[in-house]
Formats: structure tokens, C-alpha cells, sequence
């Protein structure tokens, strides 16, 4: 055990309310100084309200705090910053009008004009980028920065601002493979330069690449605090879960039939006459999962509401069976619902429920007209209620009670029963928008088998996902998409996350190279 002055941050018996939510229930937690320390654990186990807490953006109930030895108590987040204390947000907090160093020094000026602020910032930036090897180009503007070298302008900004304790909630969301290695030098060289790190992630491979110490928080509380060197992936797992979990998705090979779904020169044009997509091309074959890996906001998103008749295309078509669709003969959503389509939107609170609907009411949104669920003019109550209650039982959504509001479910239960509606309506083509998207770990276990299953049974499976592990495990074969165009296919046999990181910053790998031309 470390010593006490060894600790750049203690917190003892922080508990926190709000209502009759028991957020943090006597955390207990030391960092020590100059390390990384992950915190892991499920969606509603407390991180937030914690990092919140430390940050000064919630004042704890009870408990206290020490940064390096000196008791620490917050009123807000300038205190923190005051403390050596800088997070970097999984939403980054910048102005995307303004320059890398306006965004700096924005909240820290001196003096009666900005020259001589932008000057002595100027100076102290170049010597921080070359000390922690950040280099950003300080006189961009923000909107003009990859996401990559924004989130270095964030922890930038927090050194500047002489962060000794950063903070980061999930750093890689929006980065590619490449630059997440990246972001792990640079972390890597800050903990050697004596800064001590925090790292907020749901990303177990990531935990164990880089932390010293991992603690693990579940339903409020702190229920382990361990050496990343004496655990491993599947430890951290049960922990988080209380349960063994499997991290690995058994499937056997894909057994593929005719094509159900194909895409010719689909485009799409945004009302500011912004082409989001690209003239894409492919199919989806019956028996098999087709994977689309990109980086957040290169025309997925647009792609698949094209698919299922929420948008219309610019030009360009697309057919499932032997109905097409184009620009001449745009169609809705129920449309391709009765063409053998179902969808799971990427945000299921956006375009998948409604929060003040009870469960069996979002059950059969969207299906709500068929004769299955009605009596003449009249709904069947009583049918509704039987067949959501007999789907919640099957798919394991908690609470299983159809009468329940759905803004009373977790995410991972929320999203269950938006798969459920769609799966169980027997689609002959998916769309799966981010399936595990804020859902937790045993969740994620779940919703994956019954992905499988949809292409065992013959269907074809289109799905998109932020997430290259899901990607990787799930997909028979994995298209990149990279501003609004499908720059390469590779199988699943083929695919890695480095190919797919290079493929994502539209670099075609020397192996692929060959292969490209005949396969898009």
C-alpha cells in the first residue's frame, strides 16, 4: 500500500443523492501520483457523478477529499483547475470558431487587450507541445481540426492551465485505432513527466493497455480496487457485472444465399446541399452480417435512414427483393417496413421510443396498424399486452412489466426492447444502427447472440458501429466508409483493427490494394 504523500488524489465515504437515485454510496478511492488509473464499470454505476464531484460540478453529500495531501472541497470547477485538477470531456468543451489558442486561453486572459495573453500563451504552448510531443496548429480554427488533434487541443488547454490531475471520460469514442495509439504516447509521456492520469472507459483492451491501477465501480458502489498487471479483461468484467461474462461471440461460418439487400450509386444531399453520401454501392446477401466501420460522422448515420425511408436520395437507388426504390419514387419508413425491412435506429431515444410511452405502446410503434394487433377499427388490448409481455420474457428485458414507462428502463433494456419490436417482426433485411451503444456489458452479451441468430436464420444483416471490436466480432465481411463514401471492403478473415484504423483515414493497406478495384 502507498503511503499517504505518495497520493495525488484521495477521496473517503463520498456518498451522493439525488432524490431517490443513490448515485455514490460511500466511495472510497486512492491515485497515486505520476500512474494511470482507470475507472471501469457498468453505464449507472456512478463514474460520472464521481469525476463530477472531483471536477467540482457536484458537491458531495457526505465524505471528503485530498489532492496531494491538502483536504480538498470545491465549489465549482474553477477551484479544480485552481487545485492542478483538468478533465478533458467525452464532448469536447471548445469553440469551434475560434482558433486552438483563442479556445486556450478563453476564461484565462490578462490584461486590458488579448496580444499580449495570446503572445505568453503562444510561447508556453510551444514549449508544452514539444515537452509531451502535442503539436497542434495553433492558429486553425477548431471546426477545421480532426477530431484527433481537437482532443489534443483539450488536454492541451488543461496543462496549460497546469493540470497535474487530468482527467479523461472515454478519450477514444471518436478516434481511430491509429489515433488512439497515439493518444496513448502522449499519455504515456505525461505519466513519465510526473502527471497523473484518470481514464474514464467502458473499453476493457483499452484498460489493460494502458493503466497501473484499475478500480471498479458497480451500482454506486466501489466494489474493487486492483493492479492492472494481476487482472485481466474477463476479471474486470465479472466485477463490473457480477457475473462471468463471455467477451468473445461464438459463430459459426456464415452460410450465404442470394442477395436481399443492393445498393447502386446511392446518394444523398443534406439541405445545406452538403453531399453526406457518396454514390455507395453494395449488397447484403442473405446469411450474412456486413459490417460498416467509419469513423462517427462520415455518412453512416445518413446511409441508413436512406435505408429505411426516412430520408430521400439525391439520386441513385436501392432494393430489397423486388422492390427498388430511388429519387423518382421516394418511399417512407412504414413502406420499407412492409417491403421486409426492419430497422434499429443508432439512437434509439431519438427515432426508437418514446419516453413517455409504456413499454407494449413502444412495442408496436411502427406496427401498430397490423391485423395482429387489432379487432375491426378498434386496437386488441388484450393481444398487445400478451405479446409484449411474451417478447420482454424471451429477450430478458427488466423490468418485464409492458405496463412500465419506458424512460424507467435502463439503456441496455431500452434497447433490448426496440430489438425485439424489429426482430421479432421477422424482417427479411436488419438495419442495426450502434446495437450496444450505452448498454451494458452483460447487455451487450445478449444483444450480440440474437444478432447471430438474425443471420443464421437467413437474414441479412446490415450493421453499423463506432465500435471495431463489435465490428470485427460480428461482421462476414466489413465495409469503411470515410466522408460519405465507401473507400474499401475487406472479410472478415482479412480484417484487423489496424487495417481498419488505416482504411478509416482513408490509407488502403499494401495487401488490399490489389483486391479493391473487384470488390467495390
Amino acid at each position: 500500500m502507498a503511503q499517504s504523500d505518495s497520493y495525488a488524489l484521495e477521496l473517503s465515504g463520498i456518498d451522493k443523492r439525488f432524490g431517490e437515485v443513490h448515485a455514490n454510496k460511500h466511495i472510497d478511492l486512492q491515485v497515486c501520483k505520476g500512474s494511470i488509473h482507470g475507472i471501469v464499470g457498468e453505464n449507472g454505476a456512478g463514474k460520472s457523478t464521481l469525476m463530477s464531484i472531483i471536477y467540482g460540478f457536484y458537491h458531495a453529500d457526505s465524505g471528503e477529499m485530498k489532492v496531494k495531501g491538502a483536504p480538498y472541497k470545491p465549489g465549482g470547477s474553477q477551484d479544480a483547475i485552481a487545485a492542478g485538477i483538468g478533465m478533458v470531456h467525452q464532448h469536447f468543451m471548445l469553440v469551434n470558431t475560434f482558433t486552438v489558442l483563442e479556445n486556450i486561453i478563453l476564461g484565462v486572459e490578462h490584461g486590458w487587450t488579448l496580444a499580449p495573453s495570446l503572445s505568453a500563451a503562444r510561447k508556453k504552448l510551444k514549449e508544452l507541445a514539444e515537452q509531451y510531443g502535442l503539436d497542434v496548429p495553433l492558429d486553425t480554427r477548431i471546426e477545421d481540426l480532426p477530431v484527433g488533434l481537437q482532443q489534443r487541443v483539450e488536454i492541451l488547454k488543461a496543462l496549460y492551465r497546469g493540470a497535474e490531475i487530468l482527467i479523461l471520460d472515454e478519450p477514444t469514442g471518436v478516434l481511430t485505432p491509429q489515433e488512439a495509439e497515439h493518444l496513448f504516447a502522449i499519455l504515456a509521456k505525461l505519466k513519465d513527466q510526473g502527471t497523473t492520469i484518470i481514464l474514464i472507459t467502458h473499453k476493457l483492451r483499452e484498460i489493460m493497455a494502458i493503466t497501473d491501477h484499475v478500480s471498479v465501480m458497480r451500482r454506486g458502489e466501489m466494489v474493487a480496487h486492483v493492479t492492472t498487471q494481476e487482472t485481466s479483461r474477463e476479471d474486470l468484467a465479472e466485477l463490473m457485472v457480477g457475473r462471468k461474462v463471455r467477451l468473445n461471440v461464438d459463430k459459426e461460418a456464415a452460410n450465404v444465399g442470394d442477395a436481399l439487400l443492393n445498393v447502386d450509386k446511392l446518394r444523398y444531399v443534406d439541405a445545406s446541399g452538403v453531399e453526406r453520401v457518396k454514390s455507395v454501392s453494395f449488397n447484403v446477401r442473405a446469411g450474412e452480417i456486413v459490417g460498416i466501420a467509419g469513423v462517427s460522422g462520415n455518412g453512416q448515420s445518413e446511409l441508413l435512414e436512406l435505408l429505411g425511408g426516412i430520408i430521400e436520395p439525391a439520386s441513385g437507388s436501392f432494393s430489397i427483393g423486388a422492390h427498388k426504390v430511388d429519387a423518382a419514387e421516394p418511399v417512407d419508413a412504414a413502406t420499407m417496413r412492409e417491403y421486409g425491412l426492419g430497422h434499429v435506429p443508432e439512437d434509439r431515444h431519438k427515432m426508437g421510443l418514446i419516453n413517455k410511452f409504456s413499454a407494449q405502446e413502444a412495442f408496436i410503434m411502427g406496427y401498430h396498424n397490423r391485423a395482429m394487433y387489432n379487432r375491426g377499427v378498434l386496437q386488441d388490448k388484450k393481444a398487445i399486452l400478451r405479446d409484449c409481455q411474451e417478447k420482454m420474457d424471451k429477450w430478458d428485458v427488466r423490468p418485464a412489466n409492458p405496463q412500465s414507462k419506458t424512460a424507467n428502463f435502463s439503456g441496455g433494456n431500452q434497447q433490448k426492447l426496440v430489438l425485439a419490436r424489429e426482430v421479432e417482426k421477422n424482417p427479411d433485411v436488419l438495419l442495426i444502427g450502434q446495437p450496444t451503444r450505452g448498454v451494458d456489458i452483460g447487455a451487450i452479451e445478449f444483444i450480440h447472440k440474437q444478432v447471430i441468430a438474425m443471420r443464421d436464420a437467413g437474414k441479412a444483416v446490415l450493421l453499423v458501429s463506432v465500435e471495431l471490436d463489435e465490428i470485427l466480432s460480428l461482421s462476414d465481411r466489413i465495409l469503411v466508409m470515410f466522408d460519405g463514401a465507401i473507400v474499401g471492403e475487406v472479410s472478415a478473415a482479412q480484417a484487423d483493427e489496424k487495417t481498419l484504423g488505416l482504411m478509416m483515414a482513408n490509407i488502403m493497406p499494401d495487401h488490399l490494394q490489389a483486391n479493391q478495384g473487384d470488390q467495390v
